[in-house]
């Protein structure tokens, strides 16, 4: 069974009178392992295919299917949850909470989830570990560099042990150098853990480093390429 299916995914925005289709009629399955980049002009629609998989927004029409639970027929209170133990989220301007550690905000997903502060130390420590940034646990995020600060953005987005990483232009806050760094830990973690990366970029250099590279243009799925 794929880890991720979208059938006939339609999104329409409203514009005052008019409706702005922003998907039209995507269909896609992504396998347990995969290491996915979706690419496309700015209005193709990468952003708002993910963030109906990431249960950030409902489709106007269509169904998204996750590890075998039809998310277009859950309800809204519990999408929050299956954010918190489904899915890691990855952003291209990190989102890490200045005030914390790095540890601090890898546990925090953990925290939410109800975990204890033991485990969730534990547990973020091992995964900052696995990053490579085992020797930065109680820096916050301003004595990190912008790579440094993307591994650990990372590191939060797998503590959890999610189904999926949606990662939304993961290197464009980054110089080439750091930029190829950050993918290659991703490829890493996609070998090493079998871990699932769905990856929006305009980086042709991202797109290189995956396996299978779908491009929207107009909300369709204009190619679908196996490597």
């Amino acid at each position: 069974m794929p880890i991720l299916e979208t059938r006939d995914l339609i999104k329409h925005y409203r514009l005052g009178n008019r409706e702005v289709p922003a998907l039209n009629g995507v269909t896609l399955q992504v396998e347990h392992g995969t290491f996915l980049a979706i690419m496309g002009r700015s209005g193709s629609g990468k952003s708002t295919l993910l963030n109906l998989v990431g249960c950030l927004d409902r489709p106007t029409n269509g169904e998204i299917v996750l590890g075998g639970v039809e998310l277009t027929r859950v309800v809204r209170r519990d999408l929050p949850r299956i954010r918190r133990k489904e899915l890691g989220f990855v952003f291209q301007h990190f989102h890490l909470l200045p005030t914390l550690t790095a540890l601090e905000n890898v546990m925090l997903p953990l925290r939410y989830d109800g975990i204890a502060a033991r485990e969730a130390r534990s547990r973020a420590n091992e995964t900052l570990e696995a990053v490579s940034m085992g020797h930065r646990l109680g820096h916050r995020p301003t004595e990190l560099s912008g790579g440094e600060s993307q591994r650990v953005a990372i590191a939060r987005a797998l503590v959890n042990r999610p189904r999926l990483v949606l990662a939304d232009e993961p290197t464009g806050d980054l110089d080439t150098e750091t930029a190829s760094s950050i993918i290659g830990l991703m490829k890493q973690l996609n070998h090493a853990l079998g871990q699932t990366f769905l990856i929006v970029t305009h980086d042709p250099m991202v797109a290189q480093q995956a396996g299978r590279i779908i491009c929207l243009k107009d909300g369709r799925i204009e190619s679908d390429c196996m490597k």
